[in-house]
């Protein structure tokens, strides 16, 4: 016989969801607002970026912030899109630390961070039961299409 381990819930989602979402608009709100930031101030002196670093850190923050709302509804474009979004992090920071060409800009210490980072999401999200949450209909869902 196997005993389950409690599950903690928060407003009907579990505690890794709750901690997925807020990590991710965190994160999402930083990006957002230091890529309109380097956007606008192309001129700070100490930070060696470009104009497709800039507008690729803005971008981001703005698709992991939609994303993250998506994963506290519960809807499926969010698991896939947060997904694709850390799949790309994860190629183009690699890229970025192994000196292979990708996007201009992109330091290699906030790299290393953010690779991880992404791994974690990634790996959370690919889980049987938040997979499973996500990328199958519940019997409620299949109800209210029908409606």
């Amino acid at each position: 016989m196997s005993k389950k381990s409690p599950t903690i819930i928060y407003k009907g989602r579990t505690i890794g969801i709750v901690i997925l979402t807020v990590a991710q608009m965190i994160i999402a709100v930083i990006h957002a607002f230091f890529g309109l930031l380097l956007l606008a101030y192309e001129n700070f002196s100490f930070l060696p970026t470009n104009a497709a670093y800039d507008v690729y850190t803005f971008v981001f923050g703005l698709l992991a912030l939609v994303f993250a709302v998506f994963i506290w509804q519960g809807k499926k474009e969010g698991w896939i899109g947060t997904v694709a979004v850390s799949l790309f992090v994860i190629v183009a920071d690699s890229l970025t630390v192994l000196d292979l060409p990708s996007i201009p800009g992109i330091p290699k210490f906030p790299a290393i961070t953010e690779i991880a980072y992404s791994f974690l999401v990634v790996f959370y999200l690919v889980q049987g039961g938040v997979r499973k949450k996500y990328l199958v209909p519940s019997k409620e869902k299949k109800l209210e299409k029908t409606k």
